[in-house]
């Protein structure tokens, strides 16, 4: 099963959702701002895409300026920010089977499906 984590706000998470439609395969939708995701949860994606915990923020956020650029944070305090922040979380992300992307750009979703 596919699935994307999506936010419908954003044009990329909105395209790389498009995409997923277009391929006409079954796919499950988390809109991961309205179901938060745990800490096990963000490490298993985190571990899945290959990528430090780092890699995954949104760091042009306002959030992440005001309250996190300036700090050295670990990768579990990078990870608890996201978990207390989810807006910090780079989208869209795709998981197809032990497979992951983030859609950044959307085209690179078609990779794993």
């Amino acid at each position: 099963m596919i699935t994307i984590y999506h936010n419908p706000r954003c044009s990329k998470s909105r395209e790389g959702f498009s995409l997923l439609e277009n391929s006409g395969k079954d796919f499950e939708v988390i809109k991961y701002l309205d179901d938060p995701m745990s800490e096990a949860q963000l490490k298993e994606i985190i571990a899945r895409l290959g990528i430090k915990p780092i890699d995954l923020v949104r760091k042009g956020e306002a959030i992440w300026k005001s309250d996190y650029k300036t700090k050295t944070l670990t990768d579990a305090a990078v990870i608890k920010a996201m978990v207390k922040h989810p807006k910090l979380i780079e989208r869209p992300i795709v998981i197809s089977g032990k497979k992951a992307v983030i859609g950044r750009p959307p085209s690179i979703i078609l990779d794993i499906i």
